[in-house]
């Protein structure tokens, strides 16, 4: 058995190694810095502390991307070091986010141990490669990223830290192997266990859906199907669930092998990244002769976002788990006893409140970031909740779940299909979304991302816009000069949120202007960018009338649009006169 020590390393400090609102993200050549990464990860020990540390059982692994193979070495050594007893790594150093959530929660070791955190190699669904993009998260017992007091602790340490602990004569372990290789140190035995990927997850997902009712309808005549892994870590479990447990063809798997750069392709569900899919589903420019498949979907790098297709139909991430939620209880065994309570990150639009206030549920409106879900699940309070930004989960974890989520409509159309799956038409997916219109009435929605604007510019803008704020008369002047047939403003704020869970306050959490009409413009900066400021604007329109739910998005919503980009002089402020992406 190897015999390794401990080595204490002087280093110097690095600027802006402030977690974000999912980790430390910058590029590929920022984190191959000498010490870069050791020092985040000290500085993550020191936040802990040595109760924590000493004797822990942590999971390492990640999305896979370009760099993340050392990274996990690195980060083996240091624990070694800091005194932590075992790591958990998944096979080839590949989890997805929520799996790890799930591994830190249900998986038990070889010798009953149970895992304390984890550290999360991914940078989500930003492009991954030598000179794009990497990153680094902490997730505590509870299986959810580590809260603002942890996260801040963190950035503390990383403006003063002076040192690190490494096990520098401890060997590189093969990761590519299920086995559990044992060292002895200072403090006795250290174990790194490697394992498979797939299983602790797939036995979650079968606690929660019925998968016998899902393979029926995968192999109904009538129904066909597309899962686009975008060559993120989803395509391992894609393959093992849909193919291997469900008995879809193989065929059905697109773009599914796990890349270090994702195939030099975008992982960002949306339909401007996912084209491949998007062609399939016959929502593309080109002509497309072949019958699309009924459903479609689409995940991210670490497989924690999921877009959902029907055939030529898009489903906003609003209206989704809008429609997992109204129908969990009778398609999904999991929630068959009732949900405890719903709630949607504070940009997503209020379909789910819809929904809440119709089924009589508690109903939860956060900041952006899975941390503030992950507080309401612990306490018992919410069971489905969801992110406009093609995020959406439930109590089961504590982070998002793509795959979760395809499941669960998968589970709908299997239940909605379950007398007629041998003959005649199929309820679709556009069916299932505009029945739900038709009962909930219609959130128009979309949003534009500028992204890699220059920060000074984006800051310049958001304080723009709550200088505005102090007269809506003003507002509503400004806004009937650009739009006449557009309602009044009748509250403008920026949104602070106060955790009924702990008490905390969250403030500055993006700048909303509430119309007379139930209509909404939000303004966020987001913290998931790697350089620059990404600008995301959010504009939705409510309707109850269902003769007026079949517009096409982007021509109602039209007249709100012009207004949020003349109303926050967004030409002006960051040169763009269109934006990156719209969603």
């Amino acid at each position: 058995m190897v015999v390794f020590q401990v080595t204490r390393v002087q280093t110097t400090l690095f600027d802006g190694q402030k977690p974000g609102t999912s980790g430390l993200r910058k590029k590929v050549k920022v984190f191959i810095q000498p010490n870069y990464l050791h020092n985040f990860v000290q500085s993550t020990f020191n936040a802990l502390g040595a109760d924590k540390v000493r004797g822990a059982t942590l999971v390492v692994s990640g999305d896979g991307r370009y760099f993340s193979k050392d990274a996990i070495q690195i980060i083996t050594k240091m624990a070694a070091a800091n005194g932590v007893r075992r790591i958990w790594v998944g096979q080839n150093g590949l989890l997805s986010t929520p799996a790890v959530s799930g591994v830190i929660r249900e998986r038990v070791g070889h010798d009953g141990s149970k895992a304390n955190g984890a550290f999360i190699l991914t940078a989500s669904h930003n492009p991954g490669g030598p000179h794009e993009d990497f990153g680094i998260k902490y997730n505590m017992e509870n299986g959810g990223p580590a809260p603002e007091s942890v996260t801040d602790k963190i950035y503390e340490n990383t403006k003063t830290i002076k040192e690190y602990l490494i096990a520098e004569g401890l060997p590189d372990v093969d990761i590519s192997t299920v086995a559990v290789t044992s060292f002895t140190g200072p403090e006795g035995q250290f174990d790194v266990d490697v394992f498979d990927s797939t299983s602790d997850y797939v036995k979650l997902m079968k606690s929660i859906f019925d998968f016998e009712s899902i393979k029926s309808l995968l192999s109904s005549p009538n129904f066909s199907f597309c899962y686009d892994a975008l060559h993120g870590v989803a395509g391992v479990y894609a393959k093992r669930i849909f193919v291997e447990e469900l008995g879809a063809v193989e065929s059905s798997l697109l773009n599914c092998i796990p890349k270090e750069d994702f195939g030099g392709g975008h992982p960002d569900p949306n339909l401007t990244y996912a084209k491949e899919l998007v062609a399939r589903m016959g929502l593309g420019k080109a002509n497309n002769e072949s019958e699309p498949p009924e459903f479609g979907a689409a995940a991210d790098g670490d497989a924690d976002r999921n877009m959902v297709l029907g055939k030529r139909f898009f489903v906003t991430p609003s209206d989704s788990v809008a429609i997992i939620a109204a129908n969990a209880v009778e398609a999904i065994p999991y929630f068959s006893s009732g949900l405890k309570g719903v709630a949607r990150s504070m940009p997503t639009s209020a379909a789910l409140d819809v929904v809440a206030k119709h089924l009589n549920l508690k109903f939860f409106e956060v900041p952006t970031g899975w941390k503030f879900f992950g507080n309401l699940m612990d306490a018992g309070m919410c069971s489905v909740c969801g992110e406009e930004s093609f995020g959406t989960g439930s109590d089961h974890i504590r982070e998002k779940d793509g795959i979760w989520a395809v499941l669960a409509w998968l589970s709908i159309l299997a239940y909605k299909n379950k007398d007629n799956l041998g003959a005649g038409k199929l309820v679709a997916v556009e069916d299932i979304v505009r029945h739900h219109w038709s009962v909930y009435g219609r959130h128009y929605y979309t949003r534009y991302d500028y992204e890699n604007v220059d920060a000074g510019g984006a800051k310049e803008l958001m304080a723009h816009l709550v200088k505005l704020q102090s007269s809506l008369s003003e507002v509503n002047k400004i806004i009937k000069g650009i739009r006449s047939d557009v309602s009044n403003v009748v509250h403008a704020d920026e949104f602070e949120y106060k955790d009924p869970v702990d008490g905390s306050v969250s403030k500055h959490q993006g700048i909303r202007y509430l119309f007379e009409d139930g209509s909404r413009l939000v303004f966020r900066l987001s913290g998931t960018g790697s350089e620059g400021a990404t600008i995301r604007v959010y504009i939705e329109q409510y309707v109850k009338d269902s003769s007026k739910t079949g517009r096409d998005s982007q021509e109602a919503l039209a007249p709100l649009v012009k207004v949020a980009i003349k109303l926050s002089k967004l030409e002006e402020f960051t040169g763009r006169s269109a934006p990156t992406v719209i969603t």
